[in-house]
């Protein structure tokens, strides 16, 4: 970590040179000084600026051996301090698979060496570090960071005021470790229950419920001083395919997308959001072109900046993903994108090629520096706003006091207990008493844990019921457990008193169902937790108890606990509808349906 004397004279030397002064959060940065600042950048400096990269490292400038070879390979620099003295990058975004984020200790240090190899270049323009912190299955910065219930969930709980208070607390700690943009919320009205991308990532199925709960998340991150960005305008939120390995067409009609898609972008921009990403998304009825609207001026110039009114920062989503290089080459991308009217270009997949296109782009003619000068004012803008010029650096003592502290932890907790869903309860059978049903199993499903989580979602469920006064066994059956897996689960069975299983995204042809059957079968009681999508249940017609947790996160998994124990009464209610499974066209479950104990 920088010395303090190193971290006053970067910080005088970034006032001084820009005459800024100290520019208040709520205040209105001095165009006048940004734009004499812009007048000032060489071409390098001024395309530098719009690019945010990814590297490996848990250091600036002294990362592992593996990262440096990896940045190497992808990007031709040793470090972080390297790319930004070869492009002059504006931003940064962490990745946990990029190390970045061991600890919030460590990604505060990484956070400061950013600041500092930026700032003792000769421009010295502070860099503006950014993150996926969506929460639920979308988390960079892991425990002992708070972790709190992901959108859905939130959804389910229905409290514009969790959502506040929630931005808050994620902005409070990720403003403590140099983390300064979130590519949070999810603005997308998740109608379609096959979509692979987004699901449990969005509010719900109902515009207005999801624009309500957007707005409030805003208005909590920005109030800690944290940009919070809404994404994917113009909306993902019906689509069946993934935008990372595919290109999804929406097939709205204009009408449909304004009174559905557009609600929650409209409603955060009356907010104040600080930054929109785009969607690699073709959008006939918006433009009918057939580009990605990443790339289409109809939509984010058209419709976003003009009809909208939208004046922040637009970012792109990550440069790499499949449906933004499925009709342009990877030197074309980042120049379309620009002419369509985005600001930030987020992680090419080469950066070399990608900020070399832009200078030859300026160069040839097809773009200005005009153009550039546009997207960079709103850039400083908004580093500006989050006091980034007269205080990039964080403290290891402001790190202590804000992270993870008894006090967040105690209210992602009361917020995840007003979220989990009470489908089925057949007897009634829950709640499950210690003394009628001591000895519990624990099996199911056991994805891959978002960052932070403290180990395979069975264990971390059974470890909880067991701390409240249960003796629970775990036993990890995956997503698609085999007939021989299948077997040890019922024969583990027979010593219980009652099973609870996890489930997964379960289909009419996945394992996981025949799994549920079997053990229900045995005539032991048996409780399944949907830990993703709440649709499962209408899978599982057999099963006498269904709750949906809407993630198997740690938070989420210990609110599940505490009500299948009775410890507080299941609060929340479906934010989406729940198909048949016989029949799609029918609705089993309705948005606003939960169960009480009551």
């Amino acid at each position: 970590m920088p010395s303090r004397r190193t971290v006053l004279a970067a910080a005088a030397g970034v006032s001084a040179a820009l005459a800024l002064g100290t520019t208040a959060y709520a205040g209105t940065p001095d165009d006048k000084k940004l734009r004499s600042l812009i007048s000032r950048m060489t071409l390098p400096e001024k395309v530098g600026q719009l690019f945010v990269m990814r590297v490996y490292g848990h250091s600036a400038t002294a990362p592992d051996q593996a990262d440096i070879d990896a940045n190497l390979k992808e990007i031709g620099v040793r470090t972080a301090a390297e790319l930004i003295a070869r492009y002059h990058v504006g931003g940064i975004i962490y990745f946990t698979w990029a190390h970045n984020t061991r600890d919030p200790h460590q990604i505060a240090d990484l956070s400061n060496g950013i600041q500092k190899a930026s700032l003792e270049q000769p421009r010295g323009l502070p860099v503006l570090i950014s993150t996926d912190q969506e929460h639920g299955i979308v988390c960079r910065v892991g425990a002992p960071a708070t972790l709190l219930p992901g959108a859905m969930a939130v959804g389910a709980g229905g409290s514009r005021k969790d959502a506040r208070t929630l931005g808050r607390i994620a902005g409070q700690e990720l403003r403590a470790i140099g983390i300064r943009q979130n590519y949070s919320p999810v603005a997308d009205v998740n109608v379609n229950p096959a979509n692979p991308v987004i699901g449990v990532r969005s509010f719900g199925s109902e515009a207005d419920a999801v624009a309500g709960l957007v707005a409030s998340e805003v208005a909590g991150y920005q109030g800690a001083k944290v940009a919070a960005t809404a994404k994917h305008f113009p909306g993902h939120g019906d689509t069946a395919v993934d935008s990372h390995y595919g290109f999804p067409v929406i097939t709205h009609t204009r009408e449909v997308w304004e009174e559905l898609d557009a609600v929650p972008f409209r409603a955060a921009i009356r907010a104040g959001i600080d930054s929109i990403m785009t969607a690699h998304i073709q959008f006939p009825a918006l433009d009918d072109s057939g580009d990605p609207a990443t790339l289409s001026s109809p939509i984010l110039t058209g419709i976003l900046r003009e009809e909208l009114g939208y004046d922040g920062v637009v970012v792109t989503d990550s440069l790499g993903m499949e449906g933004v290089r499925t009709k342009y080459g990877d030197d074309r991308v980042p120049v379309l994108a620009l002419k369509a009217g985005v600001d930030q270009l987020l992680n090419p997949p080469n950066l070399d090629v990608a900020w070399k296109a832009v200078v030859k782009a300026v160069e040839d003619g097809e773009l200005t520096e005009a153009r550039l000068d546009e997207s960079l004012l709103r850039i400083l803008r908004l580093k500006a706003k989050l006091r980034l010029f007269d205080a990039p650096y964080v403290s290891q003592g402001g790190v202590t006091r804000t992270v993870g502290i008894p006090a967040h932890l105690a209210e992602a907790d009361r917020i995840a207990e007003r979220t989990t869903t009470l489908l089925v309860n057949d007897g009634p059978l829950l709640p499950l008493s210690a003394r009628e049903h001591p000895k519990l199993l624990v099996v199911g499903a056991d994805p891959a844990s978002p960052s932070g989580t403290t180990g395979p979602p069975t264990g971390v469920l059974a470890a909880a019921l067991t701390a409240l006064g249960f003796t629970a066994t775990a036993l990890s059956t995956g997503t698609a457990p085999s007939a021989a897996t299948i077997a040890r689960a019922v024969a583990a069975a027979q010593d219980a008193d009652a099973v609870i299983v996890g489930t997964y995204n379960v289909t009419a042809t996945n394992s996981q169902k025949t799994l549920v059957e079997q053990l229900t079968a045995t005539g032991k009681p048996v409780v399944a937790v949907a830990i993703r999508n709440p649709y499962d249940v209408a899978q599982l017609p057999t099963v006498p108890a269904c709750l949906a947790a809407y993630s198997w996160t740690d938070v989420e998994l210990r609110a599940a606990a505490r009500v299948i124990a009775g410890r507080v009464e299941p609060r929340g209610k479906l934010p989406v509808p729940v198909q048949r499974a016989d029949d799609p066209t029918r609705v089993l479950y309705p948005v606003g349906f939960g169960l009480s104990y009551e």
